[in-house]
Formats: structure tokens, C-alpha cells, sequence
């Protein structure tokens, strides 16, 4: 029994070695240990062992590891459904395969769903830990994955609204849209943590929403019912962010500081896991009523009203996102581009950023 235990832990400290080199992986940790147990059970371990994050056919799989196709092709659906492996159906090709990254993959896909289950109950724990240890680190290196998404009706001129933060028109390009749960939200909820915020939030787009949907993890919407669900996210405050590559578009997720694992942890720690957009609040101090709401509905805590009853930016705490402008009420606040304004980088600039050494 002993040396079955330890074959077990080998097993999935190597399985935690193969998914660290993803360009985000998962550092080596006890606690990324036991998330790694719940989520490759049985043969599943075995199974992801063999696999990469290259997408090949049941086939080439089953050729590869000499198991018969179609125990191959139920056991990656298996893995499919859980939250581990990649699958997506697409247009006039065969169906492919490929380990899920660490983020957006596993860390979050188990959630996606909005069910309350003992696995969703068993990781969410384990996953605010691991947020806080190695993975913390992870997030922030080399260059940050997600960029902040401003809120184009807050700019104060529209017209300096750029291509790539201009998410309207980016979405005429989207063939595919779906709509998932925060995963942190239900993380910090079901450890007695968190906010009262909507939970059906995070849209995936093209290979992934097809991903999400067909995994029975969220469901289909129309470009009207996005706009809505940003809409309705931005009254309540949550920041919009998505992936920090230039011309890509796989993934919106509209965040709260007090339980996003980018925003928590960039708030609470000062973490460099997030970029910024290209704006700043500014404030017309003749126009500040001083009332506080924006400095309520920072979630960076970048602005406050000082003595004189008008409230002053932090410029470089702020970033950018103009939650706190639709609720001033005198329209003293709104974003300007910031000084050395940049598109982000493109997706050769992101992967070299973050190759480990």
C-alpha cells in the first residue's frame, strides 16, 4: 500500500511538471498537489500524461498510447466534461484534442457551470490557498495575461477611443458567443468569503464559448445579449478585462477586487498580474460635488475625496477601467488616454515575455 501511494504522488508531480510549461503554468506546490488529485482521477492521470497542449485526433491519440479509440475517445470525455481536456467541435474538420492550460482551463472551467457540487466545494479552497502561494507568483510573470477593458461610454471624448479597446466592434468579428459563472465568485462564496455580485458573467468566444457550451458549462448568447450582460456588470460596478494580446478575443470576464484572483491579489498584495488600460480618471474639480461615490466604487481604491471636498486620482493606482464614471452624478469624472498610450502586445511578444527560463 505504501509503494502505491508513492507511485501515486510521483505520478502527479509529473503530471504538475508537464503542465507548468504552458506559458501559464502551475509551479510546483503540495496544495497544487491535492487540486491535481481531485481533477485526474484514475486513468485520467495516466491519460493526460500522454497528452500536450497540441491538438490531435482520438485517433492519433489511441496509435500513440496502443489503447483501443474508442476507450480513448470516452475517457477524453470524460476528461472534456470535468474541466481538463480541450474539445471542440468545429466546422468541417475532425475533432481534436488537447490538454486544457491552467488558465483559462482547469483552474476555472470545473466552475463554469454555477453548480454547487462536493468537487467544486473540494477545489475552492484549495485554489484560494494555491492563489496566494506559487500560483500568485505564476500570474505576474514575465507580462501580465489580461488587460483591463475601459468602459468606452466614460471616456470623455469618444473619439480617442483605440481599435483594440473598442470591445463593440471587436465583437462583429466573433463568430461564436457563450456566457458561463465566475469561478471566483463561487470560490470565495464557498468558503464564506466574498460579494453578493452576479455570478453568469464570463463570456467565452469562438473555440472556447463552442467548448463551454458543448460541455454543457454555460450557454450560447447573441452579440444584444453580451452588450446587456456588460451593461448590466458595469452597474454593478465589476471591471471588464480580457486577453492582453492584440487582435485576440477569447475570453471577457467582468471582475470584483474582492474575490477576481487578479484583482484580489493586485489590490490586496500589489501584484504586477494585470495591465492597465491606456486611460486615467480625471476630474473636473470645478465640477466634483465631493459626494464619495466614486471613491465607493473604486475597486482599486485610486480615488478619494480630500479635504477640500473634491476628489483626487491616484493615476498610477488607477487602472483605467471607468467603473467609477456613470455614477457621477455631476459628470465631474471620466477617462482620458493616459500618457504613453500602447496596443498591447501581440501574441509572439506575450509567449516570449513568459517562456520560462
Amino acid at each position: 500500500m505504501e509503494k502505491e501511494t508513492t507511485n501515486t504522488q510521483d505520478t502527479y508531480e509529473k503530471l504538475a511538471r508537464q503542465l507548468d510549461q504552458f506559458i501559464v503554468g502551475v509551479p510546483f506546490s503540495p496544495t497544487l498537489i491535492e487540486i491535481l488529485k481531485i481533477l485526474y482521477p484514475d486513468d485520467e492521470v495516466d491519460m493526460a500524461l500522454k497528452m500536450s497542449f497540441e491538438n490531435k485526433t482520438a485517433a492519433q491519440l489511441a496509435g500513440e498510447t496502443g489503447e483501443d479509440e474508442t476507450t480513448v475517445r470516452e475517457r477524453l470525455g470524460r476528461m472534456a466534461r470535468r474541466g481538463t481536456v480541450y474539445t471542440a467541435k468545429q466546422p468541417e474538420r475532425e475533432r481534436t484534442y488537447r490538454l486544457l492550460p491552467s488558465m483559462v482551463g482547469f483552474s476555472d472551467a470545473p466552475f463554469f457551470a454555477g453548480k454547487d457540487t462536493e468537487t467544486t466545494r473540494a477545489l475552492a479552497p484549495l485554489w484560494v490557498k494555491y492563489s496566494k502561494e506559487e500560483f500568485g507568483d505564476e500570474l505576474e510573470r514575465g507580462m501580465p495575461l489580461l488587460r483591463v477593458i475601459p468602459i468606452a461610454e466614460s471616456l470623455k471624448d469618444a473619439s480617442e477611443i483605440l481599435p483594440f479597446d473598442a470591445i463593440k466592434d471587436r465583437l462583429d468579428g466573433v463568430e461564436f458567443m457563450a456566457v458561463a459563472h465566475c469561478a471566483c465568485r463561487q470560490m470565495r462564496r464557498y468558503i464564506g468569503e466574498g460579494c453578493d455580485h452576479s455570478l453568469e458573467t464570463c463570456l467565452h468566444f469562438d473555440g472556447m464559448g463552442r467548448y463551454v457550451v458543448e460541455q454543457g458549462m454555460g450557454r450560447q448568447v447573441d452579440r444584444d445579449e453580451v452588450l446587456k450582460i456588460l451593461e448590466e456588470a458595469t452597474g454593478e460596478g465589476l471591471v471588464h478585462v480580457c486577453d492582453n494580446i492584440d487582435g485576440r478575443l477569447s475570453t471577457i470576464c467582468s471582475c470584483c477586487s474582492c474575490c477576481c484572483v487578479f484583482l484580489h491579489t493586485k489590490k490586496a498584495y500589489g501584484r504586477d498580474n494585470l495591465a492597465r488600460s491606456n486611460y486615467v480618471v480625471s476630474i473636473e474639480v470645478e465640477d466634483c460635488a465631493g459626494c464619495g461615490t466614486c471613491e465607493e466604487r473604486c475597486p482599486m481604491g485610486a480615488t478619494a475625496v480630500g479635504e477640500d471636498k473634491v476628489a483626487i486620482v491616484d493615476g498610477a493606482t488607477c487602472i483605467g477601467c471607468g467603473v467609477c464614471v456613470p455614477s457621477c452624478s455631476t459628470g465631474a469624472a471620466g477617462l482620458v488616454l493616459r500618457e504613453g498610450a500602447a496596443p498591447p502586445p501581440d501574441a509572439v511578444q506575450l509567449v516570449t515575455a513568459r517562456i520560462k527560463k
